[in-house]
Order: C-alpha cells, then sequence, then structure tokens
C-alpha cells in the first residue's frame, strides 16, 4: 500500500508522486510509461520516479539527498534489494523536480522474478512514499500476437453513473447519445490462460477523440485468483453531469503489458444505437464484434443438442449434424498429415418460406463452426439488399467490405440473397457488384467468415443460376420446408412458455383448428412460426382486455391472469369481414359520362353493352342485390392500335364511379414496365404497390399480352407471370375494391387469356373493339379538323376521303386507325401553315380553311409503305 509520511519541520519541497516504469522511452511532457505490473521476460531494470514540487521555485537553488530503497515480499517478510543515494541541486527555475533511478541487469529475464516488490523514497533521511509493483511469469514473453496471460472473448460498451451498474442494469450500444451519456464504460470478458497461478492483471483503458487526442485513461489493477476460468474487468470515462461528449467518433484501447489487445471504435451521435460494436485486434487486418457467449462453457455437443431440440426440419437437423460430423473428419485428416486440395467450405443457401426457422438455424451455425474452430466469435450479421446496395457507383463496395468485416469472425447472413440477382441482361445493377465482391471473399478472402444466403425457393434457384460462381462457392444447400399443422400446434404450446401464458383445452382445439385452416390456405407469403406467434399474441391481447372489463380486479387470481380461454381465442378475426360503403349514385356524372360515351364515333355494340350494364347494375342496386356478387367488372379491351380502347376504359371508369361501384374512380395506367421490377422478388413488390395505387379505382394495364410467355425471354416471362399471380391473388382477396383493365391486340390478347386459368375466369367482361370504317375514320378526321377550328375546301375533303379509304383498304393488325388519322390530320394543318407562312401577310385570306395543296401529299399508291404487302384475294374498300 503507498503511503506519504508527513510531519517534522518545514521542507523545501512538498511530495508529489511515486512511479513505477520499465521503459526509457520518453512519452510528452516530461512522462514514461509508468506500470505497475511487469513480465519477467520483458524487463532488465525496473526504474521508480519521485516527484515532489519545489516550494522555492523562483527564488534560489537548494541541495537535496534522496534515498531511494527497493524490497522484495515473500510470505510477509521483506529483503531489501538495494539502496540509492541520490544528491541533487534543485535549480529555482524547475516547478516540478522528478528523480529517477533503477535497478536490475541488462539481460532482460535474468535479475527479476515472479513476485511482490515496492520501491521506497527517502529524503533527508525521512520516508516520503512507497509504491508497490510486481513481476509476473506465464512461462512465454508476452507478444503482439501471442499472449500467455489471456483471452479476450467478448468486449461491449455501456452508458452509466460514476459509479458503474450491476451487469443486470446495463444496456449496451455501439453508439452514444451526447446529450443523454454521462460515463462510457468498456466491459471486458478474458478467459483465464495463467489459471494455475494467483497474479496480478493490469489493464490501461485508453479514450480518444477523433482527433487521437487523449480524453481519458483509466488503470484497472485485478488480483486474480487460481483456478479463475473467466475474468471480467469494466472501465469508464466521462462525467456525471451529462453532455460531456461531443458527437464525434471515438475509440477506446486496452493495453496489457505494454501490449495492444484491442480497440474500440465508437460513436457519439444524437441517440443512443443499441448493439455491439466491432473490435480490431493488432493481430488480425479484419474487424470482428467480440459478442459474449450465451454459455462459455457450452460444448460442441450441446450445440447440436439445442439444434435437434428445435420443433420439425427433421432432415434438415440430420444434414446439419452430418456436415457438421464431416467437417471433423477432414479435420482430423489434416491433423494426421493429410493434405487436402480445398479449404473447408461453410458457406451455405437457406431456401425456405418465412418463418420456417432460417435464421435460429444460421445462429446455430454459427456456433457450430466456432466450437469447431472455424471461427472465431459464431456471432451472426444479418443484412439484406439494402445494407449491401448503394444508390450510387462507387458506393456499393464499400457498404459490402464494411458488412463483411463486421460479421468477421461469425456468419453474414444476407436475408432476401435472390434481390442481389436482376435479369441476366441487366448489367447496370450494383447488386451485380455485390455478388462479385461476395465471391471474391468466398474464394480468396481472409477467413473467418461463413456466407449464409437465404431466400424464396424459385427466386434462390434463379440467385444461383444468375452467376456460374455461385454454386461452387455455395456448394450446400439447405431446404426449410413448410411446418405441417402438427408441427404449428407444437409451436403454439412453444409460444404459450415463451409469452408465459396457458390454453384450456377449448383453446388448444379452436388454436389447432386455426392453424389448420391456415395452413390449408397457406401460400408462399405463408408465415409459418411467425403466423402461430402472432396468433398467441392476439390471444393475449384477448385475454388482457377480458380481464381488464371485470370490476373487481382484486378478486382476479394469478392463475387468470395467464390461461387463454376459448372466448379468447374466438374473439379473433384470422381473416376478418371487410364492408363495403355505401355510395348513392350520382345521377350527374352518370349523366355527363353517358353522354360523353354516346358522341365517341362508332363502336355501337360496346356502346349497347355499357349502357345494358348500367341499367343493370342500376336495377340491381335499387332492389338491394349485391352488384359484386353478380359481376367481376374487370374487363378485358381486345382491339388494334387506336380504336379507342383507353378512352372508353377512362369513360367507363366514371360510369363506375357515378353508380357508387368505385370509391374513388381513379384509373392508374400502366404497362409491363410499370409492374415488372429488374431483380427476382422484386416484382411481386412493384406490382402490389401499383395495385395499392389503383384501389379504389381502375388498374388499365396496356399491352397487358406482353406480362405472359410467348413474348419475352425465359427470364422475362417468369417476372410476367409473377405479375400476373400477384394480380390473380390481390382481385381475389380484394374483390370489389379496384377494377382491373386489361387491354391489346387481339391476337396476342386471346394468348393472355389462355396463358393462366385464372384469368379467363376473372376477366368476366371482354370489350372487341373493332377497325374504324372508312366512313367513320371520314367522320374523325372531320371533327378533328373542327376541334382545331379548321375546314376543308370540297376538292381537299374528296381527297382525303379517298385517300383514307386507300389506307382503310391497305390496313392490317398494326393500322393505327383513329391515331393514323390524328397524323394525317396534324401533317395537313401543318402544310398549310407552311403554306400561309410562305405567303406575302397581305395575301392570306382564311387562316382556318384547308385547300387541295394542303393535302395534296397524301397519294394512294404503295410507294409510300416501307414494306411491300402481299395481298390475296380481294377486300372491300368498307364494312
Amino acid at each position: 500500500m503507498d503511503q506519504i509520511t508527513e510531519g517534522g519541520p518545514p521542507r523545501n519541497y512538498k511530495f508529489k508522486e511515486l512511479k513505477v516504469y520499465a521503459s526509457t522511452e520518453w512519452l510528452a511532457d516530461n512522462k514514461r510509461k509508468y506500470r505497475q505490473v511487469f513480465d519477467r521476460y520483458e524487463v532488465a531494470y525496473i526504474y521508480t520516479e519521485l516527484s515532489f514540487y519545489n516550494r522555492l521555485f523562483d527564488e534560489e537553488d537548494w541541495d537535496i539527498s534522496v534515498q531511494l530503497k527497493c524490497f522484495s515480499v515473500n510470505r510477509g517478510k521483506r529483503k531489501e534489494l538495494c539502496e540509492l543515494a541520490v544528491n541533487k541541486k534543485v535549480s529555482k527555475y524547475d516547478q516540478v523536480v522528478y528523480l529517477r533511478e533503477g535497478w536490475g541487469n541488462k539481460n532482460e529475464g535474468t535479475f527479476w522474478k515472479k513476485g511482490t516488490y515496492y520501491w521506497e523514497a527517502w529524503v533527508n533521511d525521512r520516508k516520503e512514499g512507497t509504491k508497490y509493483f510486481y513481476v509476473e511469469d506465464a512461462g512465454d514473453p508476452v507478444l503482439h500476437d501471442f499472449n500467455p496471460y489471456l483471452e479476450l472473448k467478448s468486449l461491449r460498451l455501456y452508458e452509466g453513473p460514476f459509479d458503474d451498474l450491476s451487469e443486470e442494469e446495463r444496456h449496451y450500444y455501439k453508439a452514444f447519445s451526447n446529450e443523454e451519456t454521462r460515463y462510457i464504460y468498456g466491459e471486458f470478458v478474458f478467459r483465464n490462460l495463467n489459471d494455475d497461478n494467483k497474479w496480478q492483471c493490469e489493464l490501461f483503458a485508453k479514450f480518444y477523440n477523433g482527433a487521437r487526442e487523449l480524453k481519458g485513461q483509466v488503470v484497472r489493477l485485478q488480483n486474480i485468483k487460481k483456478d479463475e476460468e473467466f475474468i471480467t474487468i469494466t472501465a469508464g470515462w466521462g462525467s456525471n453531469v451529462k453532455g460531456s461528449w461531443r458527437k464525434g467518433k471515438y475509440t477506446l484501447e486496452l493495453v496489457f503489458m505494454d501490449q495492444l489487445l484491442a480497440i474500440i471504435p465508437f460513436e457519439v451521435q444524437e441517440d443512443f444505437e443499441i448493439g455491439i460494436p466491432p473490435v480490431k485486434l493488432p493481430h488480425k487486418k479484419q474487424m470482428m464484434v467480440m459478442a459474449p457467449d450465451e454459455d462459455l462453457s457450452e460444448t460442441f455437443e450441446d450445440v447440436l443438442s439445442k439444434l435437434d431440440e428445435l420443433i420439425g426440419l427433421s432432415e434438415l437437423k440430420k444434414r446439419v449434424r452430418d456436415h457438421a460430423k464431416y467437417i471433423q473428419f477432414l479435420q482430423l485428416r489434416r491433423d494426421r498429415g493429410f493434405a487436402e486440395e480445398e479449404d473447408i467450405n461453410i458457406h451455405s443457401v437457406f431456401i425456405g418460406n418465412p418463418g420456417t426457422g432460417k435464421t435460429t438455424v444460421a445462429g446455430m451455425m454459427g456456433k457450430i463452426y466456432k466450437k469447431m474452430g472455424l471461427l472465431s466469435s459464431g456471432h451472426v450479421h444479418e443484412v439484406d439488399r439494402v445494407d449491401l446496395v448503394g444508390e450510387y457507383i462507387g458506393q456499393t463496395a464499400p457498404k459490402v467490405k464494411e458488412a463483411i468485416e463486421k460479421a468477421r469472425g461469425g456468419v453474414l447472413f444476407i436475408d432476401e440473397a435472390y434481390s442481389l440477382a436482376r435479369t441476366n441482361d441487366d448489367t447496370k445493377d450494383f447488386g451485380r457488384e455485390v455478388i462479385e465482391i461476395l465471391m471474391k471473399e468466398m474464394s480468396n478472402g481472409e477467413g473467418d467468415l461463413a456466407i449464409i444466403a437465404a431466400g424464396y425457393p424459385k427466386e434462390m434457384y434463379h440467385f444461383l443460376n444468375s452467376n456460374p460462381g455461385l454454386k461452387s462457392r455455395f456448394n450446400l444447400t439447405y431446404e426449410f420446408p413448410d411446418f405441417m399443422p402438427q408441427e404449428l400446434a407444437k409451436i403454439a404450446m412453444y409460444a404459450c412458455g415463451r409469452k408465459g401464458v396457458k390454453l384450456t383445452r377449448g383453446a388448444k382445439l379452436k388454436v389447432e383448428e386455426l392453424i389448420t385452416e391456415a395452413f390449408r390456405k397457406r401460400d408462399r407469403t405463408f408465415g409459418n412460426a411467425r403466423f402461430v406467434f402472432d396468433l398467441l399474441e392476439r390471444a393475449k391481447i384477448n385475454l388482457g382486455l377480458r380481464i381488464m372489463r371485470k370490476r373487481d380486479l382484486e378478486q382476479v387470481n394469478i392463475d387468470s391472469l395467464a390461461t387463454i380461454t376459448r372466448e379468447d381465442v374466438d374473439n379473433m378475426d384470422i381473416y376478418p369481414v371487410k364492408f363495403r360503403p355505401k355510395i348513392p349514385v350520382d345521377n350527374k356524372l352518370l349523366i355527363s359520362s353517358m353522354a360523353e360515351l354516346d358522341q365517341l364515333i362508332g363502336m355501337e355494340p360496346i356502346k349497347k353493352e355499357i349502357h345494358e350494364l348500367a341499367e343493370l347494375v342500376t336495377y340491381y342496386r335499387s332492389v338491394g342485390k349485391s352488384v359484386l356478387n353478380s359481376f367481376n367488372l374487370h374487363t378485358v379491351f381486345i382491339g388494334n392500335p387506336g380504336t379507342g380502347k383507353t378512352t372508353v376504359a377512362r369513360i367507363l371508369t366514371k360510369i363506375y364511379k357515378a353508380l357508387g361501384i368505385l370509391e374513388r374512380g381513379h384509373m392508374i395506367e400502366t404497362d409491363r414496365q410499370g409492374l415488372v421490377a429488374g431483380y427476382v422478388g422484386q416484382t411481386a413488390i412493384k406490382t402490389a404497390e401499383k395495385i395499392d395505387e389503383a384501389m379504389g379505382g381502375v388498374l388499365f394495364i396496356d399491352e397487358a399480352y406482353s406480362l405472359t410467355t410467348g413474348f419475352q425471354n425465359t427470364t422475362s416471362a417468369d417476372f410476367g407471370n409473377e405479375v400476373v399471380q400477384t394480380i390473380l391473388k390481390r382481385m381475389e382477396d380484394r374483390r370489389g375494391e379496384f377494377f382491373v383493365f386489361a387491354a391489346g391486340y387481339p391476337e396476342n390478347m386471346e394468348v393472355f387469356l389462355k396463358a393462366n386459368p385464372g384469368l379467363r375466369s376473372r376477366f368476366d367482361k371482354i370489350l372487341r373493339f373493332e377497325d374504324y370504317s372508312v366512313s367513320e375514320l371520314t367522320e374523325i378526321s372531320t371533327k378533328m379538323f373542327k376541334d382545331k377550328g379548321y375546314e376543308l375546301e370540297l376538292e381537299a375533303a374528296d381527297h382525303l376521303v379517298g385517300y383514307l379509304s386507300f389506307l382503310h383498304s391497305y390496313r392490317d393488325r398494326y393500322f393505327g386507325n383513329a391515331r393514323t388519322v390524328r397524323t394525317v390530320v396534324d401533317q395537313a394543318i401543318k402544310n398549310q401553315n407552311l403554306r400561309l407562312a410562305a405567303m406575302p401577310k397581305e395575301q392570306r385570306t382564311d387562316h382556318y380553311l384547308l385547300t387541295i395543296q394542303d393535302v395534296n401529299e397524301f397519294q394512294s399508291t404503295t410507294d409510300q409503305f416501307v414494306f411491300n404487302k402481299n395481298r390475296i384475294g380481294f377486300r372491300s374498300t368498307d364494312r
């Protein structure tokens, strides 16, 4: 124990400190590397430093006589090793005076042995201070990459007051709030490698800011007992006053026996961020998370036993166990001198629907690989596409490398990995860059990493086929099947235990009934175990609401607070009934919309059909009959270009709104590009978003045939089929909440309707738009000229009729109908404008009259066609 002796006559000095060090290296501000614990193999001389304040500073010089004595202590008895006399003239210019002397041998490891020692400082025959120090011996010297004393197992950071927190009170962060943080503590757990001896452990915790300025240093000296397996040390720096930490980047550095153990970067920002920061170990290039094991004494077989305890997944558990045993076999061969051509591959693909246990098993794989010595920490770092893909060029690679380094030592779990693989012909997606970096890491990276890619079955097989090298890197594929109803029932019992509730017999039967019903209706989005946990959570909520309705809560016993009854389960709406709003008929809008329809040229059969539909819906509503149970009202619009499909679709949407069938009555127009995403798995999401946008109105899909096979390559067709499947499901699940209008050319739309059996049954209305006749095309042109304020001379009008008749006689399925007429009209008006512009201003008579000169360029000759059309037989010039 350090002592300071006072008393006696006045002195010219005031004792400051007595310190110990071994290195002669000079540090800033006249300091040394002060320590109390030394390794015998590193020390030659051990020095002491006496410092005192000069009370005659700036007054006069004076002399001092000092004796520095060193003693060893063995079983309570001390032995003097040396007595060093120092006589010094103290300068009046020295405010603080330092005296340094040492003892030992120039050869390291020869003089100092394991034991307890102390220095004493005597000034003018008065003892001023004592400083203890310790020399330890673990059998080997401490090196930068080898430590015979301890092994770092866990490192976490937390916030607390000056007097620290108990382990139960700690919350661990990787970033801290600048306004709420007091002290930032490091919690360090070591495995004691020198457990055959009791020894002194001295740990330096140094806090640096972003400019590498030392913010604070804490030294912990801890007596380690013999056979003590684990050592836990905490050290913190800060202030009890909140706000002493400024926003910025910091590091906490651990030093033991003059060797850097670890560097822990952390950040002070606006809010706390829960987590464990990655740690930089000096002998490793990569960062790693030093998360504590749940049970440091857990064995390899203990982990496998926990895997076996999982409900279901019998085939998968057998494969994992066989894989682990095979790795042990390969390790045994290597230990016996066999040379293996390739490294042990621990990268794998997990294929399965949501809630099938992929993340749980990934955590166990990390523990298994750690126990086998293949991973250093075994933790799981979970990411998805958003965490890996940058928004701009140059952002992706740093994000991927950062994720890899955070996972180093454990498992990089990539959820929905298929989203990284766009269509095979898309070279612009940054997801490809992610795959390339991952492949490089798996091939010749630094190791200490297992990559697990997870996702839906169909999409994951596409992911593996998207790059020739992926299958060879991911040579382990584990399939996670949907749980059976009996397995989900067992999971329900497990969930009850987790949630602290139990089921009555009636409630248990009802839960099993709901599980079976959900299993039968399941699709690829079925939540499996997640569905069951959600089911029990909702039942627990109903239990709570039932209890809180009681008047006398004091009479409620403990058992009642934990028992879910049949009533609690019956009150759950797994598939709630949706009520449609009753919207009255808007007669004003209906009349105007029908008038707009009647004003259209031609298409008399379509007008008649829509009129009949409107009358029928009006009648059904007047007698209280359900319109939506009688009609789907999803409609197919079949016709060549320019036949009025989009125009009629917009009018029909307004008619449905006027009849009160649609809540909002808007129409969202889209095509294949607006529905299909560039990478697997995202098409359904993009389609669902577009449907949500159309909810309460109409989703109009132009050229809908392009979504089905026969019009795209295989990969693109798969995406289109995903659109169709998504739309069909939403048409059924959200019946009556929106309508789908699918439009396209006649031949192609026939193929579209036959591509999926569900399409024809959903689209119960088909409107066929015939090509316009010559007279209708003429009427359309006249209306277009009139709408723009122009008229034609009789000769010009006759010439235009002849030209339209000629175009109509040579029409094919690509004939533009009204679009072609619009092109002719626009060109004729342009010709007239150019003709007038070339004339002197005084000669311009009628600015809105077109003459034969303006339409003369439209000649009835086949020379204008890009390709000559082969014709057989006869065709009339009108219908």
